[in-house]
């Protein structure tokens, strides 16, 4: 698993370049080769994606504009290889930018894009979000004062890690579990892997050219995370089984006091400044069932997997048809006798064929061979996966249909039912079951190759929409009187993403306590910072959660860099504390909230993890993914009160 890529020469046999050609992604093949081989004739306007069809194969082209962009490249690749495989000049401003127009398609892109495109995209090969900068240098012996606490070894917590150790700041990183990964490595249920590409899910600067699959499973990725500890030099200093308990501000020192939670007792660490990588989406969510403790079987959650019950042979009720069910679900259904599955509001599915599939041995080639192509692969996956979404599920407020939100909207829920009702079209009890009646992006979508509805379909498969009104010592009795006896029940019931940082005791500045001062309407200036906590700094915090498929690794490279960038004004001014200002984080949150109101999970009534208590989505980003890569590329001293 390289993260150092090095491409290989191109062979001598022209029909193995062919057959791994038939494997490339035009809109991502034409403009590496346009890049390798400074030849911009290359991306006609005749073979441009439509950004519009991204989601289905081709994204609009025929096969027969498929085959001859096939061809054409085969063409530019053999002459780079006759000729010695010499690399082109690196292109000037205006060039870079036609290759980003051919990428992005038919959609308009504006100038603000090649900066991050320039950085994201990874050419020549370097870490453009790496800090550039040493403690030392920028404080002296000063530096040795500032010590910093991550909580959490998952994937945001490594990554902030080693970016405080590219810095030369001292840091530690604590960690309940008994080894690094979070999420990938607590979910140990049957057919758990990520929605997201992993192309795209992955570090921008740890990229593999080798991913077995194109959605990973959790081994996979926990493999992953555990070589990029090791391989990044972290590991050394993550304290394992260690929990954080609470953390208090000491006002006079100007350090976090943290209360551990470790097998030999309870013990304190001080820390200048602490980062919480604990995420969102790491506390199970159990139903408010009466009855739920009196089952007399098995029972768990599929966060906390329980892999000594027996399901083969037995009669299993599932709860929930959510992210994490609709993976676990059809594994189950394999082995049990009998599998009922309670469902409340069905989800949209997203067809994916390749949601399962083993990457070609052909697209791993075009990876290893084709110069820069990887990293163009990458970028045509941000674009269709992320900001190319984002207009399909923003508001029209003149729309006044209640299953979709505007004209785009309507377009993508039509296409979306279409796949529904051609896979459950031969069994209309189940169609009316399965499909939703609330715009898409009101709630998470599934990713789908057609496996919901094999299993749907199976004979000792049961889906039941009747509500739940308790679950008895024998099982579950539902609202038109049913009792459903069975031997397991599974929640499938997902994570308590609006309690951040729950059960930890959080006391800032004053004494004011975290979640007294949330109430469980949790904000943060750009996810962050919080007024009265300084030096506290939150990733994958408030509003900082992609909705329509970006990769939340992307976010946290945005993140740990601002963090970075506050740590250096504290070094560079010899100040002790950062406070943000209430105004600037009041006025931050009106327009988050404004945005979300624009969004179809900020208008819509169904039920979704993506809103709290109050209605509020504190979860989701509104806006795309350029302006938070804007708002986070340096801080404003600004927005700060210094001491």
């Amino acid at each position: 698993m390289p993260f150092d890529h090095v491409t290989a020469p191109l062979p001598s046999d022209d029909e193995e370049i062919r057959r791994a050609l038939e494997h490339a992604e035009i809109a991502a093949l034409l403009p590496a080769l346009a890049y390798t081989t400074g030849d911009l004739s290359l991306l006609r306007d005749d073979l441009r994606v439509d950004a519009a069809l991204s989601l289905l194969p081709g994204a609009g082209l025929s096969d027969e504009k498929l085959a001859e962009a096939r061809s054409i490249a085969f063409d530019a690749l053999r002459r780079f290889r006759d000729g010695g495989h010499q690399m082109a000049p690196p292109p000037n401003q205006q060039q870079l930018r036609q290759m980003l127009e051919f990428v992005v398609g038919t959609a308009e892109v504006s100038d603000d894009y090649l900066p991050l495109f320039q950085e994201e995209l990874g050419i020549p090969g370097e870490d453009l979000r790496a800090p550039g900068w040493r403690a030392e240098e920028i404080a002296g012996p000063r530096a040795e004062d500032l010590t910093v606490a991550v909580i959490g070894a998952g994937m945001s917590g490594l990554l902030a890690a080693y970016r405080l150790q590219q810095a030369g700041i001292q840091y530690v990183v604590l960690e309940k579990n008994e080894d690094v990964g979070g999420t990938w490595l607590e979910n140990t249920y049957p057919g758990c892997r990520v929605d997201v590409p992993n192309h795209f899910y992955s570090y921008s600067f740890a990229q593999r050219d080798d991913w077995p699959q194109y959605f990973s499973s959790q081994d996979v990725l926990l493999d992953y995370f555990r070589r990029c500890a090791d391989e990044f030099g972290v590991r050394p200093n993550i304290r394992f089984r260690t929990e954080v308990a609470s953390a208090e501000w000491d006002e006079e020192r100007s350090v976090w006091i943290l209360h551990l939670i470790t097998p030999e007792g309870d013990q304190t660490l001080e820390a200048n400044a602490v980062i919480s990588a604990v995420g969102q989406l790491n506390r199970p969510s159990y139903p408010d069932i009466p009855g739920r403790e009196s089952f007399a079987g098995p029972s768990f959650h599929s966060a906390r997997w329980d892999h000594d019950v027996e399901l083969r042979g037995k009669r299993v009720a599932v709860i929930g048809t959510g992210a994490s069910a609709a993976q676990f679900i059809p594994p189950v259904a394999e082995v049990a006798g009998e599998l009922l599955v309670f469902q409340r509001t069905p989800p949209w599915l997203v067809p994916t064929p390749e949601y399962y599939q083993d990457v070609p041995d052909e697209v791993n080639w075009l990876f290893r061979h084709i110069p820069t192509y990887a990293q163009w692969y990458r970028f045509w996956l941000f674009w269709r996966n992320a900001e190319g979404m984002l207009p399909l599920v923003k508001v029209d407020p003149t729309w006044t249909s209640q299953e979709s939100v505007s004209s785009q909207n309507e377009m993508l829920r039509q296409f979306l039912a279409l796949y529904l009702t051609e896979q459950f079209g031969d069994r209309p009890d189940l169609l009316e079951k399965v499909m939703p009646h609330y715009p898409p992006g009101a709630k998470r979508v599934i990713r789908d190759d057609g496996i919901w509805a094999r299993t749907l379909k199976r004979d000792n498969v049961r889906l039941i929409v009747e509500s739940i009104t308790e679950i008895t010592p024998q099982g579950i009795r539902t609202a038109d009187g049913t009792e459903h006896n069975v031997d397991v029940i599974i929640y499938g019931t997902g994570f308590q993403a609006s309690k951040f940082l729950t059960p930890m005791k959080v006391v800032g500045r004053g004494g004011v306590d975290l979640h007294e001062r949330w109430h469980g309407d949790a904000r943060a200036y750009l996810g962050i910072m919080v007024p009265s906590f300084p030096n506290l700094f939150l990733l994958y915090g408030p509003n900082t959660n992609i909705v329509i498929n970006g990769s939340i690794i992307f976010f946290s490279e945005c993140e740990v860099r601002y963090v970075l960038g506050c740590l250096r004004l504290l070094l560079e001014g010899g100040y002790q504390s950062l406070d943000c200002r209430p105004e600037v984080h009041d006025e931050y949150n009106c327009r988050i909230d404004e945005g979300n109101l624009q969004m179809s999970w900020g208008v819509a009534t169904v039920n979704s993890w993506y809103r709290n208590e109050y209605g509020r989505s504190a979860q989701n980003w509104p806006f795309g993914l350029l302006e938070y890569w804007q708002q986070t590329r340096e801080p404003d001293p600004a927005d700060y009160v210094w001491r």
